[in-house]
């Protein structure tokens, strides 16, 4: 059975199966940020997805981070760090991409367990 949460124009913003969601790619409401404050306003907005389809960071399975500069992924991986548990690292890749948008550095794709 799929079930479908939030839905917007062209997706939902969440979509269970299996008992897996499956989150679309999130971004920073502030473009002006940098990569650090950018993906500590993206950590924000998973913890409250999550909530709203009751589930919580620990149960991240996995993560795909989509980033447009490699120069600031040490800043990135703080606000990473200092969101997430050692003990709960979902597995991760970090992909470099020419461009997510105006003011974009980083997009973030999870999975997690319910």
């Amino acid at each position: 059975m799929i079930k479908r949460f939030i839905r917007h124009t062209i997706n939902h913003r969440v979509v269970e199966a299996a008992g897996i969601l499956h989150f679309g790619g999130l971004i920073a409401d502030d473009r002006s940020l940098d990569m650090k404050g950018q993906t500590e306003q993206i950590c924000a907005k998973i913890d409250a997805l999550l909530a709203q389809v009751g589930s919580r960071k620990e149960n991240l399975v996995t993560a795909m981070i989509y980033i447009t500069d490699f120069s600031q992924k040490d800043g990135m991986n703080e606000a990473w760090l200092s969101w997430l548990p050692a003990e709960h690292l979902p597995t991760r890749a970090t992909i470099g991409v020419t461009d997510l948008g105006e003011g974009v550095l980083i997009e973030i794709v999870v999975t997690a367990a319910r």
